[in-house]
């Protein structure tokens, strides 16, 4: 199936798309912050580049996109219809990378907390945002 849109315009919509300082990772800074964690932003030299690294409880927190990451069993990721081939191997490659991450975080003594989109929605958000604390000072 070919591509609804010309390439001009999905090579513009797939640019506007953010890696970093994304509404859902926003959310969690704030919140932290607002619970006094200090932390660093996006360490280049850490595997996966952690959006949250947090020194002090040697812990890292990935908020993961569902559509980008290939959240299982999630309603917000579902396969495009077009390019589909292509999509399955570059959320597939998603998968692997972060796989691949996370076990060198915490083969180096690292704690990696993976916080999904869709848990940061209206409805669950501050059940996640609260078990984040909890899980920092356990």
């Amino acid at each position: 199936m070919a591509d609804v849109h010309s390439k001009e315009t999905r090579s513009y919509n797939m640019s506007r798309i953010k890696g970093k300082n994304t509404k859902p990772e926003m959310l969690v800074r704030q919140f932290l912050h607002a619970h006094g964690f200090r932390y660093r932003l996006h360490v280049k030299d850490m595997p996966g580049k952690p959006d949250i690294v947090l020194p002090k409880y040697k812990t890292v927190i990935f908020i993961q996109g569902c559509f980008w990451h290939g959240h299982d069993q999630c309603k917000y990721y579902v396969v495009p219809k077009t390019k589909t081939e292509w999509w399955v191997n570059k959320i597939n490659g998603n998968k692997t990378k972060d796989i691949i991450n996370i076990e060198m975080l915490k083969n180096s003594g690292w704690r990696v907390i993976e916080i999904w989109e869709c848990e940061l929605k209206p409805m669950p958000k501050y059940d996640t945002l609260n078990k984040l604390i909890a899980l920092l000072i356990s």
